[in-house]
């Protein structure tokens, strides 16, 4: 069988240094469309953004985690782990969690320790869980728990994992806002260590089943948040304690997310859609917890 649970769950953790400055910070950054007015009726660039942008007053957005020392150990090197053998043609990204123990700071030297915290059986697919722990000089900073969806290597009789999943939002959300992908999204985003054909290369889009490249799921996760902290956060970073989602949907450079937010008690609730495809979804089950 590709997956040995047992031997997967029971692999020793994977270690690895890390680091990161403030020209990696700003990158990102860039890559979610930072330093643009999200106002698309003016062209003025919002000073607001400089907390994104410039070295003097930069705050790092909690996503960062995600490409930080761009990603190690990283979910590749993760399935390469003891107990799994698997087509990476059959993997897919099916969600992402962030836990921030702390601020995540400007610069910054750290470990990494990857390790599959969990395989569920969903039948025809298995359910891989790479959870990563980052921990700096002074403690923990973020774990991040990516859920990778596995084509035909379920059935094996394992547990089924979490079946609940989050009632979605009722009522008008308190907020609505639009971002527009520009064309050249994803050519810049994946300079953060997201080298995928897929996000870059036509021909190998094609190959995956897409007529043109797609944006990275990432990406539209990192978006997701920034528009979050703006609007519903008051552009403080520091306010968020954890981000999930799971990824619904593909976006293609062009198009124009539309981000509708439900505010709760220490939560907001997000959806996002595609708006020219009938507002299509993109990312589900989305929470934004805060302080």
């Amino acid at each position: 069988m590709p997956i040995d649970v047992a031997q997967a769950l029971a692999a020793e953790p994977r270690s690895a240094g890390i680091a990161w400055g403030h020209k990696d910070v700003q990158l990102y950054h860039l890559g979610l469309g930072a330093g643009a007015n999200p106002d698309k009726d003016s062209p003025a660039t919002d000073p607001d953004e400089l907390r994104y942008t410039l070295e003097s007053r930069l705050h790092v957005l909690p996503s960062f985690a995600t490409v930080a020392g761009s990603g190690s150990p990283g979910v590749i090197n993760s399935l390469s782990m003891p107990g799994i053998d698997v087509n990476l043609a059959h993997v897919l990204h099916g969600g992402q969690t962030i836990t921030l123990h702390r601020p995540i700071p400007v610069e910054g030297r750290a470990t990494a320790t990857g390790r599959i915290a969990a395989v569920y059986d969903k039948g025809k697919a298995a359910i891989l869980v790479m959870r990563t722990d980052v921990a700096d000089d002074e403690g923990p900073l973020w774990t991040s728990d990516a859920q990778i969806f596995v084509r035909g290597e379920g059935g094996f009789g394992g547990d089924r994992g979490p079946s609940t999943r989050p009632e979605p939002p009722t009522g008008d959300p308190d907020r609505t806002v639009e971002r527009v992908i520009r064309e050249d999204q994803a050519l810049l985003y994946r300079l953060s260590g997201d080298w995928n054909p897929l996000h870059a290369d036509p021909e190998f889009a094609k190959l995956a089943g897409f007529d043109r490249p797609i944006l990275h799921g990432l990406c539209t996760y990192g978006i997701t948040l920034k528009a979050v902290v703006d609007t519903a956060l008051g552009g403080d970073v520091g306010r968020v304690r954890s981000y999930a989602t799971r990824f619904a949907g593909v976006v293609f450079p062009g198009e124009t997310l539309r981000i509708r937010m439900w505010q709760g008690d220490g939560t907001v609730r997000v959806t996002v859609g595609a708006a020219d495809r009938d507002d299509a979804p993109v990312l589900a089950d989305t929470v934004v917890a805060h302080n």
